[in-house]
């Protein structure tokens, strides 16, 4: 049986895999000069980037950065959450560009040129779903005084 955060965890694997890849085959279209190639790249990561964020996810959601046993969600963690997934999906993205096209400098291309739009499109597509609490067990408003204006995070369960 799949418990909740995993029902959550899904849905955010699928509403960023729709975001992340249109992203990628608009820039490997572009890059390549082949919307063919663009979609194939595109079509070939929708499996694999699904895999790898399904686990970064759940890798993610074990972390614990507080030593109180309560996860701390903050701006920060977003942050430093964005640049893991990055480093995973640009290696990726790298990796199966070479492959489709036979270049390992389109393949480095590509993935570089990916790499900005995608962190600011995941930085927001993370904060988007901080507003949500599917999947999430209860939030405890009575803890959030504890965290600082600037943080503007909330707590979450373990």
């Amino acid at each position: 049986m799949i418990g909740k955060a995993s029902k959550r965890h899904i849905a955010k694997s699928v509403t960023w895999r729709i975001v992340g890849t249109l992203d990628t085959m608009v820039l490997s279209w572009f890059i390549t000069g082949s919307p063919l190639t663009g979609l194939k790249i595109g079509l070939f990561e929708v499996v694999t980037k699904m895999v790898l964020y399904y686990f970064h996810e759940r890798i993610w959601y074990r972390i614990n950065l507080s030593k109180s046993g309560i996860i701390i969600q903050s701006r920060i963690r977003h942050i430093v959450k964005t640049i893991t997934w990055r480093a995973f999906g640009t290696a990726d993205t790298i990796l199966l560009s070479w492959i489709i096209t036979g270049s390992p400098l389109l393949g480095v291309q590509i993935g570089m040129a990916e790499l900005l739009t995608k962190m600011v499109l995941y930085y927001l597509h993370e904060r988007v779903w901080y507003r949500f609490d599917y999947g999430l067990p209860a939030r405890e408003s009575k803890d959030l005084d504890a965290i600082s204006e600037n943080d503007e995070g909330k707590l979450e369960n373990k």
